[in-house]
């Protein structure tokens, strides 16, 4: 055997050694989880009053245990998920439930939206959009023909979605209920949903999300700020105005990581919902894109997955794919649109970058689920899809 001949064979060795993965998939979030810890590091370490390294700690908390999350989840078949989508459904509206009973649930900035867990704060709409896929994806499976030749069909997940979002509003969380309602509306047309009845669905909820703003003085005066910061400069425009200026003295390639101004003493909530536009400010117009490229990435993996999966002919992998591709672009559009001005402003945290332990931690969750997708694709053996032990709704 000649030199390269032996190279070739080394190399072919070497990648039999690897676990079957989505690498591409693994980098972009990996990325993201290092970058987002950094700037949340940047974006914190100079609030007064508090111990500096307080919420880098907590942010290393919640991806150590999304990480041990993950470890376990890797080494749950899929066939698992789809016969415990209805049970998990009904765990996540419980834990809805639980937010609001008094004493139980914990309020901060106005919002009941934690449930104490010691040391931790367990946030239920979060699991509720994971719970929620996984339902729904199983239920499009169940009920195939249904979905596609009745109005019944899409109807009842509808009616079950519709619960969950009054439960989330009435925290309140209107980001979230709008990312969960995107996500489950985009899912169902992927199964087979008429486009008549899509249409209808569509009329339906955009006309319920323009009345919950309309009956909300703070949510009008979001969108009418969202419209023209500048006329209110000082109260309902702040947000949006500050994170304008930060992506301004941005410009082409940053001020430098630690060096942005906004964050200091302009942008509140400068590690959180504002994240981007402290990485606008400190590596520019190049980190902006950057960070869009491996949100894009993470997207098309997980449409791929989901391709792939169909054309292997499991369905219910196929629909979880495409649904955790649709919940972390939508959700990343909003963020990053708000940021920029492109949408009203609204309490949603940045996938896999912004502070905030339980989004941290479902952000990981999907991608060690889409990765188990991937390697039960990649196995020489069949993997058995379509049983579910909860056959109902």
């Amino acid at each position: 055997m000649n030199l390269t001949a032996h190279r070739q064979a080394t190399i072919g060795e070497g990648r039999k050694l690897l676990p079957a993965l989505d690498y591409p998939l693994l980098f972009a979030a990996l990325v993201l989880l290092g970058l987002g810890l950094v700037m949340v590091a940047s974006a914190s370490l100079h609030r007064i009053g508090e111990a500096p390294f307080y919420y880098v700690n907590r942010h290393l908390v919640a991806i150590g245990l999304g990480l041990l999350g993950a470890l376990i989840i890797s080494r749950v078949p899929v066939t698992l998920w789809e016969r415990s989508g209805t049970l998990l459904y009904f765990i996540g509206l419980l834990l809805l439930v639980l937010v609001l009973v008094p004493g139980v649930g914990r309020e901060a900035n106005g919002a009941t939206r934690w449930i104490p867990l010691g040391a931790f704060n367990l946030q239920s709409s979060e699991f509720m959009k994971l719970f929620m896929v996984i339902y729904i994806a199983g239920y499009l499976v169940r009920r195939q023909l249904e979905v596609a030749h009745s109005i019944w069909g899409f109807i009842k997940p509808m009616l079950l979605l519709v619960i969950a979002c009054s439960l989330i509003m009435v925290q309140p969380d209107f980001g979230t209920t709008t990312v969960l309602l995107a996500t489950a509306m985009g899912m169902l047309f992927l199964g087979g949903v008429p486009v008549w009845q899509f249409a209808i669905l569509i009329g339906l909820a955009g006309s319920a999300l323009v009345g919950l703003v309309l009956v909300s003085p703070y949510r009008l005066q979001r969108v009418t700020a969202f419209l023209d910061p500048w006329a209110d400069v000082e109260n309902s425009g702040y947000q949006l105005a500050q994170a304008l200026i930060a992506f301004g003295r941005g410009e082409w390639f940053g001020v430098g990581l630690g060096n942005g101004i906004q964050k200091q003493f302009y942008l509140p909530e400068a590690h959180t919902d504002f994240l981007m536009a402290v990485i606008g400010e400190e590596f520019g117009l190049l980190g902006t894109l950057v960070v869009i490229t491996l949100f894009a990435l993470i997207v098309w993996r997980a449409f791929r997955i989901g391709a792939r999966a169909e054309a292997h002919s499991r369905r219910f992998s196929a629909y979880v794919a495409y649904g955790f591709g649709l919940w972390i672009g939508m959700q990343a559009f909003i963020n990053i649109g708000v940021n920029v001005g492109l949408l009203p402003t609204k309490g949603l945290t940045l996938p896999f970058m912004s502070y905030g332990g339980n989004s941290i931690i479902v952000a990981i969750l999907v991608v060690a689920i889409l990765l188990r997708i991937d390697y039960e694709l990649l196995r020489p053996e069949p993997v058995e899809q379509g049983g579910a032990a909860w056959q109902g709704a």
